[in-house]
């Protein structure tokens, strides 16, 4: 599911925290591409898919 895609966490400004996870899929051959914004939620899909694939060995970036 996240084959090629950059995941990244995403800082919030003031307070320097992790507030989100940042998946960019990978470039179309138009050169655009899909981007998701997950918030850090437990009942979130798309974040229990990135915990499984965390779990899987994968690593996220961390922010910059």
């Amino acid at each position: 599911m996240f084959e090629g895609c950059k995941i990244k966490y995403v800082k919030e400004p003031i307070s320097g925290k992790n507030s989100c996870i940042r998946i960019t899929y990978p470039d179309r051959e138009d050169g655009s591409h899909v981007t998701y914004s997950v918030p850090l939620k437990e009942d979130n899909i798309h974040y229990k898919l990135i915990q499984e694939w965390v779990a899987d060995g994968n690593t996220i970036e961390e922010a910059d």
